[in-house]
């Protein structure tokens, strides 16, 4: 038998270098492929295989596609006997045999779309390369090795489609040498980067964290989503729209060719996806990464996206998780192409389970629910029962007479993951929200989904990665049936460290009294982050630098905490807040109140500003004044002045009120214009004739990243709350300029972070909730 070395040795003698035949040979079932390749190219051709075939043979053994391996041999003999002797032949061989999977070869068509037999001279390469640089000589000329020399390959590949490419490019290289002669000195330097000109009008200057938002390339100012390629990943290599047959492991049947053109004529060419939550709980941050995806890939291919309630378990479904499902699609930025929910299609769905019976691919099975549970349930005893007792039975479960529990559908197929026999429906004795009593039968996830993605022409049906499993079962359904089949398309979810999002976790956290409600601005439901004041376009800013990958991320809110700063640094006006106030008397104030105009956006004046009441009392940070302090502290002490930003002002501790007890009342100051004085260290915010209002400031609601991990956390993820998560500040002050803000408007708090209007606010009182601090909190452990 073959050793390692054995089969390094036969690696490197086709031409593959040392590096990649020692990688090839580690993987047994790849080297034995390749080796099987080589010894049937070996009887093609006398025994021996020179590296140019070695080369396309390897192609062969990593990159045929499992549709097209019936016609390996056929692939093999062409390229044995050179008359594949380029791998642009052979892409063009393979794609050949994908257009045409069902059918018997036809040779002359086949070696025509292969360029089988033409020979290109090189006197030819030579007359082509010749036109192409005299079409570009004036910009080699002027550029010379600065010039993009890929525009000269590809000119010459479009008269020359079987070159080959090696020769082109030496033919190429030559040529220009020739006109241009050696590289200097300046060819080997990087051009330098050509300034624009200057414009007439002057330049508007943006702030750098403004320039963040628009580089990013996803989202703008106004949320909306401006390019796919960051978020797409995985999804560049998507296929393209009525070419689900070149996908791997996509099943080609003698009447997919003829589905797909139906298809393609319903769909007019367009991409269409789906969103297609159950509404049997509130939205996360994991279900932002789904909509973006489904919605944004959409809108990126010019197609369209439906919002598909998976409503077919009528015991968990209620109408406030349909509506805050689309709230939160909505609220993203997305308009659904249709709204659509699983029960539109029950009766279609039932006749397809009479059509399954019919031919011979599902059963009715009384095995109850707790013996075909998990891996290795045993076979059911009522598999081959007939056909007829098995529709008889099935109109009986439809209904009603047969009791709950005692009878399934399940269809003839196994999962990848080796589970027998899915059930397709069960028997629910419960109204459902749409359709009320007319079923006591309902479709399973595995049957219905596919059929759905079917019956409403899905292009992509994308998925979350636990899902691969069900990706056969999906492809088989539709094939037995003979119905249109779209392509799965799987990838990583999107979770993060220290929190929880499933249903029954955030339920136990609202029981147990640790958070008010699913929208607590603790969690991760996008109800919650959206009352915490997240902005939309900052959560698919997120998803887009999350991207998406096949494999599952965990990331750091601080990553989304970042988006969420990116964006509330140019959309969130500026105002002075005082959380925690510390009364201050002016005592050498002129008489009455002075209006001073304070810009909303200071790096850009352009956006408006708003006024702000100046007089004899003001209210400051009670952290911003200490009666003695090391050389570290930069503000308000007994002998250290501090500046009051945007006033002008400095002022001086003159006097330290206090009561009986010692606890500071107020200070008496004295002001002096900065222009008369020594510029202070520091200028703190303050806030004069202001309006109270309630401030909740929010910290991480569990102390570590897996709360749900019993090795990090032995108690439970209950027991890893933190306590102080909430502080509410009933005393705040804040610029009477806030007056009239409504829910969810933003602001930045200057020196204090950013802030959102809660919902809890009235018109006697505003409540705000702290949205994210100024900066990262380096203390936390990220």
């Amino acid at each position: 038998s073959f050793k390692m070395a054995d089969f390094i040795q036969l690696f490197t003698g086709i031409g593959l270098s040392e590096q990649k035949a020692k990688e090839t040979a580690k993987n047994e079932t790849l080297a034995q492929n390749l080796k099987n390749t080589i010894d049937e190219a070996k009887s093609h051709c006398g025994g021996e295989v020179d590296k140019s075939v070695g080369t396309l043979l390897y192609n062969i053994s990593t990159r045929l596609k499992n549709q097209i391996k019936q016609h390996k041999s056929l692939l093999v003999k062409y390229v044995a006997n050179k008359k594949i002797n380029s791998e642009v032949q052979l892409n063009a061989a393979m794609e050949y045999l994908l257009e045409n999977p069902n059918e018997a070869v036809n040779t002359t068509a086949f070696e025509a779309s292969s360029g089988v037999g033409v020979v290109i001279t090189p006197e030819q390469v030579e007359t082509v390369v010749e036109g192409v640089i005299k079409k570009n000589k004036e910009q080699l000329l002027e550029k010379r090795y600065h010039f993009n020399m890929g525009v000269l390959m590809g000119e010459t590949r479009k008269s020359l489609k079987w070159a080959d490419a090696k020769i082109v490019k030496s033919e190429i290289d030559m040529q220009v040498l020739d006109l241009l002669g050696p590289k200097t000195a300046a060819d080997m330097t990087k051009p330098a980067k050509q300034k624009a000109p200057k414009e007439t009008k002057p330049k508007e200057v943006k702030p750098k964290h403004e320039e963040t938002v628009e580089m990013n390339g996803m989202v703008g100012e106004d949320g909306e989503m401006k390019s796919f390629s960051d978020l797409a990943g995985a999804a560049l290599n998507f296929h393209k729209v009525g070419e689900n047959y070149k996908t791997d492991g996509y099943v080609i049947t003698p009447k997919t060719m003829e589905l797909l053109k139906k298809h393609v004529e319903d769909v007019k060419g367009r991409v269409y996806t789906r969103f297609p939550p159950e509404p049997n709980g509130i939205l996360h941050i994991g279900h932002a990464k789904a909509i973006n995806f489904n919605f944004g890939y959409a809108r990126a291919q010019g197609g369209e996206c439906y919002l598909r309630y998976d409503d077919t378990n009528p015991e968990k479904e209620e109408e406030k998780f349909f509506v805050g499902i689309r709230d939160m699609v909505e609220w993203l930025g997305y308009t659904p192409y249709k709204i659509t929910h699983s029960s539109d299609y029950f009766q279609e769905l039932y006749d397809l389970a009479v059509e399954l019976i019919k031919r011979g691919h599902a059963y009715v099975c009384h095995q109850k629910g707790e013996e075909i549970k998990g891996y290795n349930a045993p076979p059911s005893p009522w598999r081959e029962r007939p056909t007829e007792e098995s529709l008889l039975l099935f109109e009986d479960m439809k209904n009603g007479k047969i009791n709950e529990g005692d009878a399934t559908l399940r269809m003839k197929t196994t999962l990848e993951d080796g589970k027998m026999d899915p059930v397709a429906y069960r028997i629910k004795f419960t109204a459902h929200h749409r359709t009320g009593d007319q079923w006591c039968i309902y479709p399973t996830y595995d049957y219905t989904h596919c059929l759905c993605d079917s019956i409403e022409n899905i292009t992509h049906s994308l998925c979350t990665k636990e899902f691969q499993a069900r990706r056969s079962s999906y492809y088989w359904l539709c094939n037995v049936l003979d119905l249109y089949c779209p392509v799965q398309w799987e990838y990583g979810r999107l979770n993060l460290n220290y929190t929880v999002v499933s249903k029954r976790k955030i339920g136990k956290l609202i029981q147990n009294g640790i958070v008010r409600d699913w929208d607590d601005p603790r969690l991760f439901t996008l109800t919650a982050l959206r009352r915490r004041g997240f902005p939309a376009e900052a959560i698919n800013m997120f998803c887009a630098k999350v991207g998406v990958t096949m494999a599952q991320v965990v990331i750091d809110p601080v990553m989304l905490e970042a988006c969420v700063r990116d964006v509330l640094n140019v959309t969130a006006p500026r105002v002075m807040a005082v959380l925690e106030p510390l009364r201050v008397l002016l005592n050498n104030f002129p008489e009455g109140e002075i209006q001073l105009d304070v810009p909303n956006f200071p790096a850009d004046e352009s956006k408006g500003s708003h006024k702000v009441p100046f007089s004899t009392l003001l209210f400051i940070e009670q952290s911003d004044f200490r009666e003695t302090a090391d050389k570290s502290y930069k503000r308000l002490t007994l002998d250290q002045p501090v500046g009051l930003r945007h006033s002008g002002y400095v002022l001086k501790v003159i006097k330290v009120n206090k009561n009986a007890a010692g606890k500071i009342l107020d200070l008496e100051v004295s002001l002096k214009k900065v222009s008369e004085t020594e510029k202070p260290k520091a200028f703190i915010h303050w806030v004069s004739n202001p309006i109270q209002c309630e401030v909740r400031l929010y910290e991480r609601l569990f102390k570590h990243k897996n709360p749900e991990d019993p090795k990090e956390v032995p108690g439970g993820f209950v027991t890893d709350c933190n306590t102080n998560s909430l502080t509410v500040l009933k005393d705040a002050l804040i610029d009477p300029s806030a007056r009239g803000a409504k829910v969810y408007d933003k602001f930045q708090f200057e020196r204090n972070g950013f802030f959102s209007v809660d919902p809890d606010t009235t018109d006697k009182k505003l409540v705000f909730n702290r949205t994210v601090t100024l900066k990262e909190d380096k203390s936390k452990d990220s």
